[in-house]
Parts: structure tokens; C-alpha cells; sequence
């Protein structure tokens, strides 16, 4: 069977289809694995009562009926964009609109419209998402239709302490690198986007930072995209100061996913009026509209204000007792090995570095995952950089907190035992 070169490009390996195969694989077996990769959010039972006494209501109410048995328009339900605006307006005083706010099906889809709308073929010639922080989300590196899509600069590492321990670093921005980029003079850069917590790290750009990107993204006329899937208001796994800022050129997108409704596949993009018509028209084409089902579920909990508090009470601090659990464990699995931790800000992933270590983490992947154990390997991750000479790129993993604390013991002990064998050799 022959396919276009639309179906070649979409049906070859990838980082994402890998990491979503392995996950599924892992979930449908009968054989024990430990669940330190994927995306997963963590099953918390506060927050799961909530949706069950949610469901319960709407369903008792025929909402739920209402909101499978009938589309929303394309730019999504009306009722939850209109309760999304108050809510913004209400809790940063933005001048939000009803006309600012768009529905996806899912972060992913919504990102995969946003790189093709400002990436790719102009009639200029062709222009690159400008991600200025590597390592970011994998599932970036593939969501556009063709060429190459992504720019990056390396980034400065700092060694930093974390509650007073050392072993820590942090990912910077290096913003002489960017301003140096060539591809600003030659108009190649159609946007700059970052995560907010960022995907795989757990990095927090300070508010400095994003001041400088936003006032970068101004200087030459191209939106700011944040992806804040993990950030504040929802779900709030973030445990640093930080100011959310939004303006006309900035891209704002939030998820359900991290709160617990993954399969519900609900993206909120706040910007523009003119993107928003844009992305309406993108969801009628393809999708036609978008799913309603998340928003029946979270209108309600943002109108009484639970899901704020759920997310400040027990989403967030349930995350940082993992992280500090995580990292108590790697710290007795490699004591006195060549372990660094990225600082732990927000997500709901660790990063660890192994410097220098002997094999690939791709390598590494491979027999973790022979061991009944799934991490995720840094090369993914180093979307818009050639890593044929950056070492580092080689040399970490992402690792998922969101496991039983079994779970997080049984994983780290493998990686351990694996891990110091491969040093020792």
C-alpha cells in the first residue's frame, strides 16, 4: 500500500507514538510493570470522589445526555467558555471575552494547530516554532505536517541546591543565544513557545524569564505560546512564585489531563480573537467539534470553585510529598554515584541526570524496560537541537511520580541496580 507524504510522515516512528504505545502495552499486560513512564496523572481519591459526586448530579439532571447526544459549535461549549471567561476575569482581572477562548480535543490538538498555523509554509518563505528552552515536551516534535518545525539553543546549567542538599540542578535560558539566532533577521521564526511547568523537567521559568521571552515575542512580532498543562490555575503542580500573564500576543493553553480527566481530551486555548476564529475553523475541518464532555464535568467545579481548591488543597501538595518521597529513594540508590536531580519546581515528572554515563539512555530504555520498568530517554526531548555532539542529550531520563509509592520503590530500585551495574562495569 502506497501513502501520500502526509501518511509516510504520520505513520513513521516517533518519540510520542512510542511513549503512548508502551504505555498502553504496559497498562493492557498481565505482567507487573512499574509505571515510571507515560503521562499519566495519578489516580487521587479525593479528587476522584469529586467527579463521581459531579457525575452522579449531572447524570441525575440529564446533563450528561445533553452533553454526549449534541455537538457544541466548533469553537466548543458555550456554557463552559462563558464560565471560563468570568473566571479569568475574576481571578487576574484579564479582559477576557467569551471570543478569547477556544476548545480543543486535548492539549496535543491544540498545539498541532498552533505550530501549522504559525510554522511551516508562508508565502515569505518557511518559519519555525522557536522553543527556547531544551529539553521540552516530546510530543511537540512531530505536530506539524512537513519540513522542519523546531528551533532550540542549548541550555545553561546551574548546580543549585534543593532544601539545602546538593545534587541538583537547574535548567536557564540563554537568551544571548536566542537574540544571536540568525534566523531572526531572516524572518524564519513565526512563534516562540515553552511549557510552564516544563514537560520533562519540572523547570519553572522564573518571571523574569518570561518577561524577557514576552518582550522577545513583541520586538518581532510573533505570539508567545505557553503551554501550562501542569501550571496554574489548574492543576496548580507548580511550587514556585510565579505570575501568570496573558495580553493579546501572548497564546495561553491550559488542559483537563493533569487534574485527573485525561480521556475526557479537553483543551482550553485562551488568545486572540483572531486565532480563535482560526482554531474554530481548524476544529469544524478536522473534528467538527469539540468533545463536551470534559466541559460538562468542570463547569460545575469551577462555578462553585472546587476545582480551584481541588487543585491548590490536593493536587498540588500530593505532588510535592511524591517528588520529596522520589527523591529520598534516589538519594539512597546512588549514594555516592554520579546522580544529579533537576530542581524539582512543578509536573509531575523528575529529571535525572547520569553524567557520563556509559551507554545511551535510549540503551538504557531498552533494558529498564526488559526489567519491568518504564522511564522515558532524554534524546526525545531535545526537540529543534542536533545532539550528535551534546552528550548531555544522551545522559537523562524522565521519570513519572505519579505511581503508588510501591510503585516508585519497586522502579527506583531497578533503575538503581541497573544504573550503578552499568558505572561499576
Amino acid at each position: 500500500m502506497q501513502f501520500s507524504k502526509f501518511g509516510q510522515k504520520f505513520t513513521q516512528k516517533s518519540g510520542i507514538l512510542q511513549l503512548m504505545d508502551d504505555l498502553g502495552n504496559a497498562l493492557a499486560s498481565d505482567q507487573p510493570i512499574n509505571m515510571l513512564g507515560g503521562g499519566n496523572p495519578a489516580k487521587i481519591a479525593a479528587v476522584n470522589e469529586n467527579y463521581q459526586r459531579v457525575l452522579e448530579k449531572i447524570v441525575a439532571e440529564n446533563q450528561a445526555i445533553d452533553s454526549i447526544a449534541n455537538y457544541s459549535t466548533p469553537q466548543g461549549d458555550s456554557v463552559f467558555i462563558q464560565t471560563l471567561a468570568d473566571f479569568f476575569r475574576a481571578e487576574y482581572g484579564w479582559d477576557v471575552q467569551p471570543e478569547n477562548i477556544a476548545l480543543t480535543n486535548g492539549s496535543q490538538n491544540a498545539f498541532f494547530y498552533l505550530f501549522n498555523l504559525f510554522g511551516g509554509e508562508f508565502d515569505s518563505g518557511n518559519k519555525k516554532i522557536l522553543l527556547p528552552l531544551a529539553p521540552e515536551y516530546i510530543g511537540y516534535a512531530d505536530a506539524h505536517i512537513s519540513g522542519s518545525h523546531f528551533l532550540a539553543v542549548r541550555p545553561e546549567i546551574e548546580r543549585v541546591q534543593h532544601n539545602n542538599q546538593a545534587g541538583f540542578f537547574k535548567y536557564r535560558v540563554d537568551f544571548d543565544a536566542l537574540a544571536q539566532l540568525p534566523e531572526w533577521e531572516r524572518g524564519e521564526i513565526g512563534a516562540i513557545c515553552c511549557s510552564r511547568p516544563t514537560n520533562p523537567t519540572g523547570n519553572v521559568l522564573t518571571d523574569k524569564e518570561m518577561a524577557q521571552l514576552d518582550a522577545l515575542a513583541q520586538k518581532h512580532g510573533v505570539p508567545l505560546i505557553i503551554d501550562n498543562a501542569y501550571g496554574a490555575p489548574f492543576p496548580n503542580i507548580i511550587h514556585t512564585d510565579n505570575t501568570l500573564i496573558w495580553h493579546d500576543n501572548i497564546v495561553l493553553c491550559f488542559s483537563l489531563s493533569k487534574i485527573g480527566l485525561p480521556s475526557a481530551r479537553t483543551g482550553i486555548v485562551l488568545a486572540n480573537k483572531e486565532i480563535i476564529k482560526a482554531i474554530s475553523s481548524l476544529n469544524a475541518i478536522i473534528n467538527l467539534s469539540p468533545t463536551r464532555f470534559g466541559a460538562a464535568i468542570a463547569t460545575p467545579m469551577l462555578q462553585d470553585g472546587s476545582l480551584k481548591d481541588l487543585s491548590d488543597n490536593v493536587i498540588r501538595p500530593f505532588y510535592a510529598e511524591q517528588a520529596e518521597y522520589a527523591i529520598s529513594l534516589l538519594q539512597q540508590e546512588f549514594k555516592d554515584y554520579p546522580l544529579a536531580i533537576h530542581q524539582p519546581e512543578g509536573a509531575i515528572f523528575l529529571w535525572l541526570w547520569f553524567e557520563n554515563l556509559p551507554i545511551s539512555t535510549n540503551e538504557l530504555y531498552e533494558i529498564l524496560k526488559q526489567r519491568g520498568t518504564l522511564i522515558i530517554p532524554s534524546e526525545l526531548f531535545f526537540v529543534g537541537l542536533d545532539t550528535a555532539d551534546y552528550r548531555h542529550a544522551h545522559e537523562c531520563i524522565r521519570m513519572s511520580i505519579a505511581g503508588d509509592k510501591t510503585v516508585l520503590q519497586q522502579g527506583i530500585s531497578t533503575i538503581g541496580e541497573v544504573v550503578r551495574g552499568l558505572y561499576d562495569q
